[in-house]
């Protein structure tokens, strides 16, 4: 009872003590608790030292050990059932010892099955989803075959590893034991802790063995964090000589086999992703052309901007000075694979092929751009050729080769003239790409001398734009060092920045090249002074060029799945394939596109500016009228003038058809008909002679010379309607342009072929009639008989007149001599003229006698004539004789009108040559009046069709509009429509190329 009444007595202290420590602040000081109250209560102080402090007499302390002092007490009423609070003092301290790891340990497993047990109740929670598994994409549900989980826990350690890792719990239950022994005592109802006196023996033991149990606490703590440092250090150690068993190589080998792996399975992935993707929006756009979404589709971007590099090409021939705008341009050797590759980006063989053989010769320029269906058309035609189909795919490259070779002028091999091409087609990458002949190193039989020459300037023409990408091709089949295209990319591009290098036929390159890693110099660009943005290696094929694409692209990727040079990290996968390729040059093509593109619109806006000011200043009254719209104007006065042919009067079409008639047939009738005739004795003979010649003419020439003659009046006239001037309104720059087109409708222009039949029967009738009906019609034939043998004679006089020189008068007055051999001619007339006066009916022909007899006639006078000489003077002077005598018997038929009416009966007087001149008339009137029916009829409309034609043939040939249209004015109009029409496009391609960012 003593015991149990002296602890009561001890814990209604203590807890007095708690109350009013707890209840008033600084009331009673922390230095009169007691040691271990302070040690729970107050641990964080600020006022606690570490040292101990000194025992005050003034406070006692109690302990079951000391008796209380003889003194009265308050005593507070004892609450049943209450702990004191001193009591949970081991539990914290306990707490602050252990480390804060193994109660992570223990909560995490708690924490665990909680979690677990929660995620169960949230998974029958979610709705069933499978309906929509769709949406997934297929890579999520087959990860595991990219990923190999198998090889991860075999890389993880194992659940003895990680037991080895974990703390020792039973060391730690054993620690807490000691604790649980050290703050309790041997014998129950004693309590947790009993109060000792200031300075007493027992109390210096109880801390010194508390202290020591805290001290051997935290070795044991720490022994075990060394056990685990060592445990995990050994696994690390054994885990890393496991490692190294496997030999570096097989490790690297593996590795670079799986990554391949990987790889090849992804891009297949891709590749099949692409294609339904390809084929969905096939399917939107389809829609779109079918009017589902009832909405106007706007024009691609990519065409927008092809329709740019148009305008310009068209624009300037030099463009590399005013065209810098982007486009791909490729070069490379000849047969380097250039065509093949542009084939596989274009996904579709449309190039014409040949083996060894120069096959593009001229650029072209090949726009893709995406589309529901897989087609091509050309700039300047809307016929489609569908690429799925092979006969669309035979005549495109029929089609390309013709406009090749029409492109080529005669005597050249390659031409500078660009052929557009577009093409359409799912999935499609967007650019523009130029094809450029490939560059020779020699010319061969065939082609032009300057063939080498001419590849290399349209080569750096298109290379010397700054932002042109180059797309070198190396035919990796031969050796490097054989390559010209290499060191013309590096003069134009010396430190590649605008250069993707292409390395082709790379299967045949690995069978041939004894050593691969030289091919892996060749796309690092070690062994070709050429820098570039890039390095890619593909696969063009097999060589057969009836491979289609698809066949091509599944042996690229065999090829590469199987190569070496994967497998031996000397090329890299996304150095690989003509898709990668592809991707390459559009990111690097619409990446320069959106540099450049705006600095170009600048630089038009400046240049038009500049040009409409000169227009201003130099024709501000004129319209400002392109080379087009000039044409058109030319066409309507040209056609005008066609239609003013009709108009011409008939009178004055029969007039110049009989003159000009009667010029191309006078010297015929008078030499060939009319002097042979005259030469007769009797008018028997003289008919008949002049019957069959006249007879002769007819079958023979006269249909064909009327015809000419009146196909020259035609052009006569035509040529004066259109060069006549028109006053203030005519305007010279049409000069040019109309003589062409006259010359070219007079080429073409041919008579009807069944003119001359129809005009031989008229003209054979009115020959025949003799019948002269009235005195007015033979007086017109005496003054057409006079004025053509007048005519004959002045120019007999003439000819005369040259052969013997000039007469005294003349020499008297102009003072003029004749020459040694005028003189001789003068003489041989002299003499000439005398045998004719003794003999004025004298034949036309000189006997050999009579020869003689002159020349010794001159002989005598100390001239020496040639007998020839003596005949050529002969003939004009008996010319003359005879035209003089035939114009004296002219005058005497005046009055012989009646006796023709009796036939010449009873008369000397005879005038069949009147008659003849009448029939020749009369057939001259006769062929004019049929001729201008046949003109006015027929023939007019002919030539204004033949007119139309030419204009519209001029109207398509820009050549020859260029050639026919100059001037100052013609070219500074062009220029002004051209810069306003590609600043036009440029502003709207730049608005739609912000839009789409």
């Amino acid at each position: 009872m003593w015991r149990l009444r002296r602890a009561a007595v001890a814990c209604e202290v203590c807890q007095s003590l708690v109350k009013h420590s707890s209840g008033v602040k600084g009331s009673l000081p922390l230095q009169k608790l007691h040691l271990v109250s302070r040690s729970i209560y107050h641990s964080h102080h600020p006022t606690l030292k570490l040292q101990r402090p000194q025992l005050r007499t003034s406070f006692q302390q109690f302990s079951s050990l000391t008796n209380p002092p003889l003194r009265k007490l308050k005593f507070s009423p004892i609450k049943y059932g209450y702990q004191p609070r001193r009591n949970f003092w081991p539990a914290r301290l306990a707490t602050r010892l252990l480390k804060l790891r193994y109660l992570i340990l223990g909560s995490a497993v708690g924490g665990g099955y909680t979690a677990k047990k929660t995620f169960d109740q949230w998974k029958d929670m979610i709705p069933d989803l499978s309906e929509y598994k769709w949406i997934v994409p297929d890579i999520v549900w087959e990860i595991d075959e990219y990923i190999d989980f198998e090889k991860i826990r075999k890389a993880l350690p194992n659940s003895e590893d990680l037991v080895k890792l974990a703390p020792d719990f039973d060391k730690i239950v054993e620690s807490l034991s000691l604790l649980k022994d050290l703050f309790t005592t041997g014998s129950s109802g004693e309590t947790a802790f009993r109060a000792t006196d200031h300075g007493s023996e027992s109390d210096k033991h109880f801390r010194k063995g508390l202290l020591g149990e805290l001290i051997l606490l935290q070795q044991q703590i720490q022994e075990h964090e060394e056990e685990a440092r060592r445990t995990a250090g050994q696994y690390s150690t054994s885990y890393a000589q496991q490692k190294r068993k496997v030999s570096d190589k097989e490790k690297i080998d593996q590795l670079q086999e799986e990554l391949l792996h990987t790889q090849l399975k992804y891009q297949r992935i891709l590749e099949r992703l692409e294609k339904e993707n390809k084929e969905l929006r096939k399917l939107v756009l389809q829609k779109d052309d079918k009017g589902i979404h009832h909405r106007k589709l706007k024009k691609s971007l990519i065409d927008m901007y092809s329709e740019v590099l148009d305008v310009l090409s068209d624009y300037d021939a030099s463009y590399n000075t005013q065209d810098h705008l982007p486009r791909v341009v490729v070069v490379g050797d000849q047969s380097a694979g250039k065509t093949s590759v542009l084939e596989m980006i274009a996904q579709a063989r449309i190039f014409p092929r040949g083996s060894g053989e120069m096959m593009t010769r001229s650029p072209v320029k090949v726009t893709l751009s995406e589309g529901p269906h897989h087609v091509a058309l050309f700039k300047d035609s809307s016929r489609e050729f569908d690429l799925t189909k092979e006969e669309d795919l035979a005549a495109l490259r029929h089609e390309i080769e013709l406009r090749m070779r029409k492109n080529v002028k005669e005597g050249c091999t390659v031409s500078p003239e660009t052929i557009s091409l577009n093409v359409k087609g799912p999935g499609l990458q967007r650019m523009v790409l130029v094809d450029l002949p490939g560059v020779i190193n020699t010319v061969t039989s065939g082609m032009a001398p300057d063939t080498k020459e001419t590849i290399f300037s349209i080569s750096k023409a298109y290379m010397q734009n700054p932002n042109a990408i180059i797309l070198c091709i190396q035919d990796g089949s031969v050796d490097a060092e054989r390559s010209i295209v290499t060191d013309l990319v590096s003069q134009m591009d010396p430190h590649g920045r605008r250069t993707i290098f292409v390395l082709t036929k790379v299967d045949l390159a690995e069978k041939n090249v004894a050593s691969p890693s030289r091919i892996q110099q060749i796309i690092e660009g070690k062994l070709f002074p050429m820098k570039a943005l890039g390095y890619f290696a593909v696969v063009t094929g097999k060589g057969n060029s009836s491979e289609s694409i698809e066949a091509i692209r599944e042996y690229e990727e065999e090829f590469f799945q199987n190569s070496k040079l994967l497998k031996t990290s000397m090329l890299k996968a996304h150095q690989v394939t003509t898709r990668n390729l592809s991707l390459a040059v559009s990111d690097c093509f619409w990446k320069m596109v959106r540099e450049s593109v705006e600095q170009q619109a600048d630089s038009f806006k400046a240049t038009r500016f500049n040009l409409e000011t000169e227009w201003k200043n130099n024709y501000p009254r004129l319209r400002e009228l392109d080379r087009n719209e000039l044409f058109e104007k030319a066409k309507n006065e040209i056609l005008d003038e066609v239609i003013s042919l009709s108009q011409v009067t008939p009178k004055h079409w029969e007039e110049i058809l009989q003159q000009s008639l009667w010029e191309r047939v006078s010297t015929h009738v008078i030499e060939n008909i009319y002097l042979p005739a005259a030469q007769t004795m009797n008018s028997g003979t003289f008919n008949t002679t002049v019957d069959i010649k006249l007879k002769q003419w007819t079958d023979k020439q006269l249909p064909n010379k009327a015809v000419e003659v009146a196909w020259e009046t035609l052009q006569e006239e035509f040529s004066r309607f259109m060069t006549e001037p028109k006053g203030k309104e005519h305007d010279d720059i049409f000069d040019k342009l109309k003589e062409a087109v006259k010359e070219e409708s007079i080429k073409r222009h041919k008579w009807n072929d069944f003119a001359e039949d129809s005009l031989r029967v008229i003209q054979h009738n009115a020959l025949e009639d003799r019948s002269i009906s009235d005195k007015q019609q033979w007086d017109a034939a005496i003054y057409f008989m006079e004025e053509a043998l007048q005519a004959r004679l002045k120019d007999t006089e003439n000819a005369i007149e040259n052969m013997v020189g000039p007469d005294w008068k003349k020499r008297w007055l102009y003072w003029k001599n004749r020459t040694q051999e005028q003189c001789v001619h003068n003489e041989t007339k002299n003499e000439l003229e005398k045998m004719l006066k003794c003999n004025e009916e004298h034949p036309a022909y000189l006997a050999s006698d009579e020869i003689t007899t002159v020349r010794k006639n001159l002989e005598s006078r100390g001239v020496e004539v040639d007998p020839s000489l003596i005949k050529d003077t002969w003939h004009q002077v008996y010319r003359r004789h005879f035209l003089k005598t035939a114009l004296n018997h002219c005058n005497l038929c005046r009055r012989g009108f009646y006796y023709y009416q009796r036939h010449f009966v009873d008369s000397e007087l005879e005038c069949n040559d009147v008659v003849l001149f009448w029939r020749i008339q009369r057939m001259l009137a006769i062929t004019a009046n049929t001729l201008r029916q046949q003109l006015t009829n027929t023939e007019v409309r002919r030539l204004e069709k033949n007119v139309k034609e030419v204009l519209e043939d001029f109207a398509e040939d820009g050549e020859k509009k260029i050639k026919l249209l100059t001037g100052k004015r013609v070219q500074l109009a062009e220029d002004l429509k051209k810069v306003r029409e590609i600043q036009e496009k440029l502003d709207a391609f730049i608005e739609a190329l912000h839009q789409e960012k």
